[in-house]
């Protein structure tokens, strides 16, 4: 039960603050993935370690990804304002460590503490939003939120670049300072929420286990890239002890008072149909931004910059179709907008798997726009419909699952499909090098599958001769055409599930009840109130 009184009016003016609050949050998160990136070769001449170079991104990557449902859960319980500012502080302390390290190891240590903040931006931005708008009005918000993460893929490095030439890598990370203070001053003003008569009941053991589980989880699947390192007794042993703790984890959740994850909210259509197709979509999308550019580089002959502006059309097309599906959301339902973006993307990367080293750049660009296109669709109709079908009391757990199951999906799908990649190439490249006259030997063979420095590195190119790189090239284009196809495997997979969605707009699906409270108007400002 919701123990929430109703929230007071909230004016226009006031939603506009709250909104660019959440907003300035987010950029946060959204810039900090891509300016880092153009940092890193600075700041790996000025630190050393390069050897820990990967842990900069993984430990940001795995924090921020394990902590999103207690996040969201906390935000329930305790209310959306003092949690998002406890997550904005946990950012840009992480923020002031990353720019105050002193060794390769500290920045590691400070990355997976601004990771930790990091996990509450996101989720509870989303949450907020769907707290003080009503369903159309959140429609279009939500594809306003895409446009952040549009803008920041394209101006991000730029930025990251600009300020590291001009200043010194250390204010890639203290720019956050004033932008999150910021953002934690606009919501502590501009967000009011009621007061909460109960004491919240934590459930420490279950957020605990949990975090434990996809900590271990994730660090098995970082050691991906080939099938004999998933394999490693080492990854198999994590793998198992992530489901046992997994299993510890229902075990305690269905003791618990409020648990972290309620399970009673899987018996929700939408939620969990939602939950599973993020799950599907997000191996395919974060495979696409993986290995596109991969394949822009290694088969195409691209530089690194150029191998970057390759996701444009994607990251565009994304954020264009977001803004359009929120407004088709309320004419045409959620299992419509849905099927739609799931038969672009499963056209998408159908079109892609096909791709050689002689297709046109115009044609690549286009089926990029497609993926982009269905991502758009997807993501953000299933986003809104899962909101749209709890009670208030459930929208943060619910808008964290939705954001952490796409999360998980991408870390598992990038494993698994690097893996392949992986088998594929060494197994093109053995088969190459059989044939008569080859270029390659089978030693050669062997060593370019296991590092395959070749395909992106022009020194190396150079002493390996033209011929050799050429099948190295094609080898490559073989396995990513494997890739690329099971990335469309996911969509369709994907597409039979999402028919099981309700069928009718959200709060009408096939006459079930949706308790998600609407929003009225109130007095000539049309201020909503939440009826619950």
């Amino acid at each position: 039960m919701d123990v929430l009184s109703p929230p007071p009016p909230i004016s226009p003016k006031r939603r506009w603050a709250i909104t660019a609050g959440v907003m300035t949050g987010m950029l946060l998160a959204a810039m900090e993935a891509t300016v880092v990136g153009t940092a890193m070769p600075t700041i790996v001449a000025v630190l050393g370690g390069l050897a820990h170079y990967s842990w900069v991104f993984s430990a940001y990557l795995l924090t921020s990804t394990v902590t999103v449902p207690v996040w969201g859960k906390l935000s329930d319980l305790f209310g959306r304002r003092i949690i998002f500012q406890v997550g904005v502080g946990v950012f840009l302390l992480g923020s002031l460590a990353c720019g105050l390290s002193q060794t390769m190891m500290q920045l590691v240590v400070a990355r997976a503490v601004q990771g930790l903040g990091a996990g509450a931006l996101v989720p509870l931005a989303m949450t907020i939003i769907g707290d003080i708008f009503t369903l159309a009005e959140r429609a279009r918000m939500q594809g306003l939120f895409s446009g952040v993460w549009g803008l920041s893929s394209i101006i991000g490095p730029l930025v990251g670049g600009f300020v590291t030439d001009q200043l010194s890598w250390r204010w890639v990370f203290y720019i956050n300072l004033p932008v999150g203070i910021a953002a934690a001053a606009i919501i502590g003003v501009a967000l009011v929420e009621p007061k909460r008569h109960e004491r919240p009941k934590i459930d420490y053991a279950g957020a605990t286990v949990l975090m434990i589980a996809v900590t271990v989880l994730m660090l098995a699947l970082g050691e991906g890239g080939s099938v004999a390192e998933l394999l490693r007794t080492r990854n198999l042993l994590l793998f198992a002890a992530s489901l046992v703790l997994l299993g510890v984890f229902v075990w305690i959740e269905r003791r618990a008072v409020d648990p972290v994850v309620p399970f009673g909210l899987f018996r929700n259509r939408v939620v969990t149909i939602s939950i599973v197709v993020g799950f599907l979509a997000g191996i395919a999308m974060f495979g696409g931004i993986t290995f596109i550019p991969l394949m822009a580089q290694g088969v195409r002959g691209a530089s690194a910059t150029e191998a970057g502006t390759f996701l444009t059309p994607l990251m565009l097309a994304w954020v264009l179709m977001s803004i359009i599906g929120g407004r088709l959301l309320i004419r045409w339902g959620t299992r419509p907008l849905v099927i739609l973006g799931l038969v672009l993307m499963c056209a998408g990367f159908g079109a892609f798997a096909t791709f050689t080293a002689e297709t046109s750049r115009w044609v690549l660009m286009a089926e990029l726009i497609v993926i982009g296109s269905g991502l758009g669709l997807v993501m953000l109709t299933l986003l809104i419909a899962s909101q749209h079908s709890v009670t208030r009391d459930q929208l943060g757990i619910t808008t964290s699952l939705n954001q952490f199951s796409r999360s998980i999906g991408g870390a598992l799908g990038v494993a698994l499909l690097g893996a392949l990649m992986a088998a594929g190439l060494g197994a093109n490249l053995m088969q190459a090098a059989s044939q008569p006259n080859a270029p390659l030997t089978r030693e050669q063979a062997t060593r370019l599958a296991q590092n395959p420095d070749a395909l992106v590195s022009e020194e190396a190119r150079t002493a390996l001769g033209r011929p050799a790189v050429r099948v190295l090239q094609q080898s490559l284009a073989r396995s990513l055409r494997i890739v690329f196809a099971a990335c469309g495997v996911m969509c369709v997979i994907a597409l039979l599930i999402a028919f099981m969605l309700p069928a009718g707009k959200p709060g009408q699906q096939d006459g079930e009840k949706f308790v998600m409270a609407e929003m009225t108007t109130v007095d000539a400002e049309h201020e909503p109130v939440c009826n619950e």
